[in-house]
């Protein structure tokens, strides 16, 4: 890989980078966009729906429309429909919930400096903390993250034949939600902490699909697994997780499989140098932050931990997928 050249006025972009992130995440939890797509609306007009400053709503507005994010005209402002799309409430690809996710993960980042000394976490995880809010965010921002490439890469993932998927960590169920729709014969369990349930079922409900995917409620570390699938899926689990506890989890997720099963783990994988891809590289440190053992592991090391967990065949799938993620697939051995 070419090394990167650096000018100083790109290095000082990068260091005030996160005044762009800010005035994003403001403007989301503010829900500045929601009145603004398909009205004109002077700063006024935001400041009395929002609840908001007239003069803070106004600076604000002007800091959007200078990322090209609203439009203004005669000091009226109205989102752009890039903007209405996506950071509209009412919208069905909201992206909202994952971008709230990574303003409560900044306080976090912040404090890098401290977990890089100490080796320890600086944060609370979202998806096992107290505050109901960061977790909605943390659980819903994964629904949007897969509701943006489930639909690219589930036809690409061959379940012809099989018909028990068990999603393991599954959260909200969105991937159990896109392979049961990409398979008609395929029945789902989605498997996590007992917080997730309103999420899931509620976000199963909005597809139809309460017939074919159900529910259970457990911690995979302390717990058995329910059994009897032919496919186990696991996205973006491990890397909140140290080396024996992945091997844990994978020989669960081994074992709730029949002969001949497919187990798929999707991650950010990182090259074994460990040196890229730049967000998997990144994605260790955020786990640094906020666990006590987890990291972005290597291809091979997934791979090595897949067999270990006595899978056969184990290969990364040839996928090109965004911000350096993959899947390895492996299969249970058949009796005898």
């Amino acid at each position: 890989m070419e090394e990167k050249s650096w000018t100083q006025a790109e290095l000082l972009q990068l260091s005030g980078g996160y005044w762009s992130a800010c005035a994003l995440h403001a403007a989301v939890s503010l829900d500045v966009a929601t009145p603004l797509a398909g009205a004109a609306l002077t700063a006024a007009e935001v400041a009395g729906r929002c609840g908001l400053d007239v003069r803070g709503a106004a600076m604000l507005l002007d800091a959007l429309a200078a990322m090209a994010l609203v439009r203004k005209r005669d000091e009226r402002y109205e989102a752009t429909p890039f903007a209405a799309r996506y950071l509209a409430k009412d919208s069905p690809d909201y992206l909202g919930h994952i971008i709230m996710h990574h303003h409560h993960l900044m306080a976090g980042w912040s404090r890098l400096h401290e977990a890089v000394r100490s080796g320890s976490p600086v944060r609370e995880s979202a998806s096992h903390g107290d505050d109901e809010g960061a977790r909605e965010s943390f659980l819903m921002g994964m629904f949007n993250l897969a509701m943006q490439i489930a639909p690219k890469v589930v036809p690409l993932v061959d379940l012809s034949g099989r018909r028990r998927l068990l999603d393991l960590g599954g959260g909200p169920g969105t991937w159990a939600i896109h392979f049961c729709l990409r398979n008609p014969g395929l029945e789902a369990v989605v498997y996590d902490l007992p917080t997730t349930r309103r999420f899931a079922e509620e976000t199963i409900a909005r597809f139809g699909l309460g017939a074919r995917i159900g529910f259970a409620a457990g911690d995979f570390l302390e717990s058995d697994l329910p059994a009897g699938f032919d496919v186990v899926w696991l996205s973006h689990i491990l890397h909140a997780y140290g080396p024996g506890q992945c091997a844990a989890i994978l020989e669960k997720a081994a074992a709730a499989l029949e002969p001949g099963g497919l187990l798929l783990v999707q991650e950010f994988i990182l090259d074994d140098d460990r040196t890229g891809p730049l967000f998997p590289a990144l994605f260790s440190l955020n786990m640094l932050v906020g666990t006590g053992s987890g990291q972005s592991y290597a291809e091979g090391e997934l791979c090595a931990m897949l067999a270990a967990a006595g899978l056969r065949d184990v290969q990364r799938l040839p996928l090109e997928l965004p911000n350096g993620a993959g899947i390895i697939a492996g299969t249970v051995r058949h009796n005898g």
